[in-house]
């Protein structure tokens, strides 16, 4: 199936014709590889690696130009008494402020991501979602993270969800686009691969869980079941797609728990930032306290990193 040709029941008929999730097995699965023990070496390495993987975000009604460029500098020198602490991979923020970030990243490598299309509810025309596209982009975002029409997916109505993803696609341009399926309102895994095919079908760079603002965000077992997406599209249809888990994942254990996760289920080409993200504000804080504690010995105070 190619993107935007889908047939109304070619598309109705692939979704529905997908595997059953087990959700016991899947959860399970999950448990059992979230009780892998990692050590020395490979901890060290995993931690510089999530650390790079971080979308550092803030999207409160109350973020100012000052807050993102203290963000943004904190994004390119995480650890400011340890230059080898790797920069993160984005700052993502609200489109109005996607051009303090811009000039305050410029040419450092660390990317621009901006949230579009109405977030977090979705709910408005598309004409004003697209307008919301092409302001971030225009601002210096490189990276647009959108949300789907939960509403018309859960009736049903997959072509309305794939025309508007692929029109945002198209406004987009140069930009990757991360279509977040809000996980925590999709009610079921099998909601979950649907809606993560649905999304990759027509033209997702990423596929992102969680908006951040709706419980249960990212879990395990979604992301799992995300992950098997991801791996399998490949095979099918030639072309790779990130993944990222957004929403309550604080600290270092719960990030290695999902490098892990990442390795076992769609193997060693995710275990990148091009391919798996952390949408995260107060995770890289304790990623650098565990950091600092296996180069010296020791923890540093709360108070050692700022508070994000």
């Amino acid at each position: 199936m190619s993107a935007p040709t889908q047939a109304i029941g070619e598309l109705r008929g692939f979704l529905h014709g997908l595997p059953g999730v087990d959700r016991v097995g899947a959860e399970a699965r999950a448990a059992t590889l979230a009780s892998r023990s990692i050590k020395t070496t490979a901890k060290q390495w995993a931690l510089d690696m999530a650390i790079s993987m971080i979308d550092l975000t803030t999207l409160e009604g109350q973020d100012t130009p000052g807050k993102v460029r203290a963000l943004c500098a904190k994004a390119k020198r995480p650890d400011p008494a340890d230059p080898t602490a790797p920069m993160v991979a984005a700052v993502c923020v609200y489109p109005d402020l996607a051009h303090v970030a811009a000039a305050e990243v410029k040419g450092s490598g660390v990317h621009v991501a901006s949230v579009a299309t109405a977030f977090p509810s979705g709910r408005t025309s598309l004409e004003v979602k697209l307008a919301d596209v092409k302001y971030a982009v225009s601002a210096g975002a490189d990276e647009v993270d959108m949300v789907i029409d939960r509403g018309a997916f859960l009736a049903g109505d997959y072509q309305l969800v794939f025309d508007e993803i692929a029109a945002v696609k198209e406004a987009c341009g140069e930009a990757h686009l991360k279509v977040i399926l809000e996980t925590g309102e999709l009610v079921t895994l099998d909601n979950v691969r649907r809606a993560s095919w649905l999304a990759m079908l027509a033209g997702a760079d990423f596929i992102k869980t969680s908006t951040g603002k709706v419980t249960p965000a990212a879990t395990l077992p979604v992301t799992l079941v995300m992950l098997e997406a991801v791996r399998d599209f490949r095979e099918s249809h030639g072309r790779q797609v990130g993944v990222k888990p957004a929403g309550g994942i604080r600290s270092a254990k719960d990030a290695i728990r999902y490098l892990v996760l990442v390795n076992e289920t769609a193997g060693e080409d995710w275990l990148d930032p091009r391919w798996f993200r952390f949408g995260a504000s107060s995770l890289l804080n304790d990623l650098l306290m565990q950091r600092t504690k296996m180069i010296t010995g020791r923890y540093s105070g709360p108070d050692y990193f700022t508070l994000d």
